[in-house]
């Protein structure tokens, strides 16, 4: 795995210019590029991914702004339901299907479903489509095994493993003693009813 790019830093690429120039070419802050050299868009924000687009249009167009590049430039929204999930869509709807499964998951497991969750959470690492996410992902699975001997067990440990995200991304961590209020019955004040 390479991990000298993560989420927040910035990246040099080495792409190629139009004048068959090798020289390197730095991307904006953010921009995580795929196992093929070229910058990977569900491993990145969309922000970053705006603003490499936006300075890629501005190079390929020297004549243009920066001012007619803005005004013609949509808002940046990255909750547009009908393109690419960027890293934070793709995290959202990922964690949500993680915690529902979680959530769904019996208390008194058949040998069969444990081992089915296994296989799930070990080919989900490998198949989740941010790289550098999977890399991490498949990084703390080697640390943490699942524990899926019954639906609380599984839910606290998906908690601790979302907890470790979120750390790295420096969010507030969850008390995962409440898990089941979150993913499963709904908040004891009654605003799920």
């Amino acid at each position: 795995m390479d991990d000298d790019v993560r989420e927040g830093e910035s990246a040099v690429a080495p792409l190629r210019a139009a004048t068959g120039d090798h020289q390197p070419k730095k991307l904006p802050k953010g921009v995580v590029l795929g196992k093929d050299g070229k910058p990977c868009r569900s491993c990145t924000s969309f922000a970053a991914w705006a603003a490499m687009t936006k300075e890629n249009a501005r190079q390929n167009n020297p004549a243009s702004t920066n001012k007619t590049l803005v005004k013609n430039s949509p808002e940046p929204n990255n909750s547009q339901s009908d393109c690419p999930p960027d890293v934070e869509t793709l995290g959202r709807g990922t964690w949500t299907l993680l915690h529902s499964i979680a959530a769904s998951y019996p208390e008194s497991p058949s040998t069969s479903q444990q081992s089915d969750l296994l296989s799930f959470v070990k080919l989900f690492s490998k198949l989740y489509p941010c790289w550098v996410c999977a890399e991490d992902f498949k990084t703390y699975l080697g640390k943490e095994v699942p524990r899926v001997g019954s639906g609380d067990e599984f839910g606290k440990w998906l908690c601790g493993a979302h907890n470790d995200v979120n750390r790295k991304l420096g969010k507030p961590e969850f008390d995962c003693s409440r898990w089941q209020e979150r993913w499963r019955t709904g908040w004891k004040d009654g605003r799920c009813d």
